[in-house]
């Protein structure tokens, strides 16, 4: 059966990493939609769960692109785009508003943002 053959290496460097995507999207979803934005106006919670509610959704997304990683093509680019653009905004606002405390886990989220969506591309391109 088609299926049934191993993932090529280069296969598998992109399911592991999309399994990451969407565990990491899919948890901080849930937290930041139970959490909101505390401290802040209603115009902002509404706009931050709401945001809550599409990062859960991309996990979910990435989830399945990851479980059918065989027959995926562009969709994998798209979820690559999607997180090296989360990666750009944190990265644009530390610039403009400065590095949240505590620093290590704010840079701990950010650089797998700027690093994992070219170990997906390049693996993915890498199959085609």
């Amino acid at each position: 059966m088609p299926g049934d053959e191993p993932l090529l290496m280069n296969q598998l460097v992109v399911r592991i990493c999309l399994f990451l995507v969407a565990a990491i999207a899919m948890f901080g979803g849930t937290v930041q939609m139970f959490l909101g934005q505390p401290e802040t106006s209603p115009r902002l919670d509404n706009v931050h769960r709401f945001m809550a509610g599409v990062y859960f959704s991309t996990g979910l997304i990435s989830l399945w692109a990851a479980i059918t990683i065989r027959q995926q093509g562009t969709l994998v680019y798209l979820l690559a785009l999607g997180v090296l653009l989360a990666g750009v905004g944190r990265l644009v606002s530390i610039i403009r508003v400065g590095l949240p405390k505590p620093t290590a886990v704010w840079l701990g989220y950010l650089i797998p943002e700027l690093v994992l969506p070219f170990a997906i591309a390049g693996a993915h391109y890498a199959n085609h």
